[in-house]
């Protein structure tokens, strides 16, 4: 039987773990926690995300937990708009609780994947004659294929793409879903969507399910995330929100109302930060087969356009898709070498788009601000939709 280790057991690692045991393999997942979990907040899928979804054979379910977010514009602080919402054709994207989704993709897995926790990858063997393994000291672990899902400080693409290296972005995110019962009524009954830029700070929020619904998630509520240019703050929680509150005192409603309803412990702060340069390749042979790169160990970058996520799923779709009727040897080792072809090009576009858009999030002083706000309303079908234009842009391998 053809066999794989997958390293990381985030939305990648679990997709491309479902996949390839779909198609036969068998698969040991490492988690280097002691279980596998997700963050306590949401996720907005693109529809290239639910293609890659759907490709997998995981979409059936989604309408139950995802709830569609419909175009919003852009505003500054004061309320004014920057970019006037534009209609959506076709299916636009979707937000969904990262634990339902967890959920979703652990259901997925089958008896054909074994996942292992409490596993820190440290060592990388990768030579011509012996099949592809990791270790963490104590144990080996080998298979035809190795994948590194092991996120942006992953240990086997340091040893296999020395290049690229972690730098930071600049700025600092916090993400929180506040439950429905802790959400004051708020925008007159509309729904709560939008997005605001200001001097070198966002606020993106959002509405996932319906108040008083029965859906299928529990876990409803409103969902935002607020960017701030700097670095992560040292302090704990409560004088982190304090600091947001503080932030954002001037920006229109409902913004001060969530962070309001925003308890400490509902707080996630992330560092952003990504790769430079993105590996040069996303697959290496060894052995029998290879190893391959994927999501975030492969093409981390800024959350500006939400596709981080996105591109881990159409990763894993794509892996499973060339491997699905690979035998160990040189039919392993191409389907590798495709896989590279495919996903190498698709992720320099959005990481170029993203970088582009984080330069425009960031501006600050009054003269960049000008510059800024009159150029959102020419560069809004460019780049502004370029999270729609690179959701557009990807369709499964066939």
């Amino acid at each position: 039987m053809r066999t794989a280790v997958v390293v990381g057991a985030g939305i990648g690692g679990l997709a491309v773990a479902g996949a390839l045991a779909r198609s036969g393999w068998r698969v040991t997942v490492l988690e280097r926690e002691d279980r596998v979990r997700a963050e306590r907040t949401a996720l907005i899928l693109w529809p290239n995300a639910v293609r890659a979804l759907d490709a997998l054979g995981l979409a059936a379910g989604l309408d139950a937990i995802a709830t569609p977010l419909p175009d919003s514009g852009v505003r500054r602080p004061d309320g004014q708009w920057l970019v006037q919402p534009r209609g959506t054709s076709g299916r636009g994207p979707v937000i969904v609780h990262r634990e339902d989704l967890y959920d979703a993709l652990v259901a997925g897995l089958g008896d054909q994947v074994e996942i292992r926790t409490g596993v820190t990858v440290r060592g990388v063997r990768a030579t011509e004659r012996e099949r592809p393994s990791v270790g963490d000291g104590r144990t080996t672990y080998e298979g035809d294929l190795v994948v590194a899902a092991d996120g942006i400080d992953s240990a086997v693409r340091r040893r296999l793409a020395p290049e690229s290296t972690v730098v930071s972005s600049g700025c600092a995110a916090w993400r929180a879903v506040i439950p429905w019962y802790r959400v004051p009524p708020l925008n007159e009954g509309r729904p709560v969507v939008g997005e605001t830029l200001g001097a070198g700070y966002r606020f993106v929020a959002a509405q996932l399910g319906q108040r008083g619904s029965s859906g299928a998630s529990t876990r409803g509520g409103v969902y935002w995330v607020a960017t701030a240019a700097g670095a992560p703050r040292p302090e704990p929680p409560a004088t982190q929100l304090a600091l947001l509150r503080r932030w954002f005192a001037q920006w229109h409603p409902p913004i001060g109302d969530l962070l309001a309803a925003t308890e400490p412990d509902d707080l996630v702060q992330q560092e952003v930060r990504e790769l430079r340069p993105l590996p040069r390749e996303y697959g290496f042979p060894a052995g029998p087969g290879g190893f391959a790169l994927l999501g975030d160990a492969a093409h981390a970058m800024p959350h500006h356009l939400g596709q981080g996520a996105c591109l881990a799923l159409e990763d894993a779709a794509t892996l499973g898709s060339v491997l699905r009727e690979a035998v160990p040897g040189r039919p392993t080792q191409e389907a590798i070498a495709a896989y590279s072809r495919l996903r190498r090009p698709r992720a320099a576009t959005v990481v170029r788009q993203t970088r582009r858009m984080s330069a425009v999030l960031q501006a600050r002083g009054r003269l960049a601000l000008r510059a800024r706000d009159a150029a959102l309303g020419t560069i809004s079908p460019r780049l502004m939709g370029s999270a729609a234009t690179a959701a557009a842009a990807w369709k499964p391998p066939v």
